[in-house]
């Protein structure tokens, strides 16, 4: 007897505002997708048993929110730019997919309201005050005069302090985090991914280390460096933080450190090699007219504001050694950069990298050849 598939029933409940949001954060030319599949077809980076993003597109449009954005394919897309090269109708589904993780980065956020306050332009101000009036107190209550003629942030900055803050803002982070990825998590296995994500890690943050994902990118190829660069020097100076911290705390550093020590020639490279790399990527997303036209708030928010704490950073470095007064008007402003940076992280492009490695860990099996989860399931039904 032949086994008859049974119909899934899919009730669709349009959510307006949610559509409203993904044409605002960049997603303008959604409604011209005539659901013609080039964008799958040309994307190298969508597996055959998974392609996107003419799904995504389409789940978009009928703002099925809850359905797209626990989509893992929303994170497998590197923005290469190939398929909004080819769209015969215009519709721009790379930057269709940048809108659903910003929204997803949104919904899955703990507390939310922090999550709709950074991806906000009306609440920047409010974003910078916190920390500017933390550094300000601190410096108006534990500045001191220091020795005649030897100028250090120590002296109006205490690094005590300083490690208190910002431990206690690692403590922060990395809880929102792992609310947020929970909730992702939770999330993927109701949509049906059911697979272990902890074997795919390791060898999904191997590729994400290398980008050899961005390497089958054709029209964005170019991105691939400014990419590498920045994850590198990052991670450098993510490692001489933490290891200079700890050793501070224990006793075992005294910072300054001389230009000689071996963290600080690598916190100096690592800066270095950042700034350049976040450059990179300033330059190529501002002369490209339609790159630059789709870049939102959300886009300008993580690049300025990690381009401002590598820059002001060096700067402070220069000023120190040169011994001028600036130097502390100018450290304040750093440690204001570096508080939003890391705080914010969870609610910004900063938490792609998380989002991105439990989706290609999670979707690993599906990748090498598995069948996705809908194409598991019988016929859908689809009723308005």
């Amino acid at each position: 007897m032949q086994k008859q598939a049974v119909a899934e029933v899919l009730l669709v409940k349009p959510d307006v505002s949610f559509i409203r949001r993904v044409i605002g954060a960049g997603g303008g030319d959604l409604k011209k997708c005539m659901q013609c599949g080039t964008c799958s077809a040309v994307c190298e980076l969508a597996p055959e048993t998974q392609p996107f993003p003419r799904r995504q597109m389409l789940e978009a449009q009928w703002g099925l929110k809850s359905r797209v954005l626990a989509d893992p394919a929303i994170w497998l897309c590197h923005y290469c730019g190939d398929c909004t090269a080819r769209c015969p109708r215009g519709a721009r589904p790379g930057d269709v997919m940048a809108a659903l993780r910003r929204e997803a980065v949104r919904h899955f956020a703990a507390p939310a309201w922090m999550g709709a306050a950074v991806a906000s332009p009306r609440a920047l101000w409010a974003l910078f005050l916190l920390p500017a009036l933390i550094f300000a107190a601190i410096a108006a209550f534990s500045g001191q005069s220091g020795p005649a003629g030897a100028m250090e942030f120590a002296h109006m900055f205490p690094i005590a302090v300083l490690e208190a803050v910002f431990f206690a803002v690692a403590g922060i982070v990395i809880v929102m985090f792992a609310i947020g990825l929970a909730r992702f998590v939770g999330a993927l296995r109701a949509s049906g991914y059911k697979q272990a994500i902890l074997p795919g890690l390791l060898p999904s943050l191997g590729e994400i280390l290398a980008h050899s994902r961005f390497a089958q990118c054709r029209e964005h190829r170019d991105q691939r460096l400014g990419h590498l660069l920045t994850l590198w020097g990052f991670l450098g100076l993510g490692v001489v933080g933490t290891a200079v911290g700890v050793g501070h705390m224990l006793g075992l550093l005294r910072t300054p450190l001389p230009l000689a020590n071996p963290f600080k020639v690598l916190a100096n490279i690592s800066a270095l090699i950042i700034l350049v790399g976040s450059l990179m990527l300033l330059v190529n997303r501002l002369k490209d007219p339609a790159r630059r036209a789709a870049s939102t708030y959300f886009d300008w928010f993580f690049l300025l504001v990690l381009v401002g704490v590598v820059a002001t950073g060096i700067a402070s470095e220069l000023l120190r050694l040169a011994q001028l007064a600036a130097m502390y008007a100018v450290y304040f402003v750093h440690l204001v950069l570096v508080f939003a940076l890391f705080l914010y992280a969870p609610y910004s492009k900063f938490a792609h990298l998380a989002y991105r490695t439990v989706a290609m860990a999670v979707c690993r099996p599906y990748r090498a050849g598995s069948a996705r989860p809908a194409e598991t399931a019988g016929a859908v039904e689809v009723r308005v």
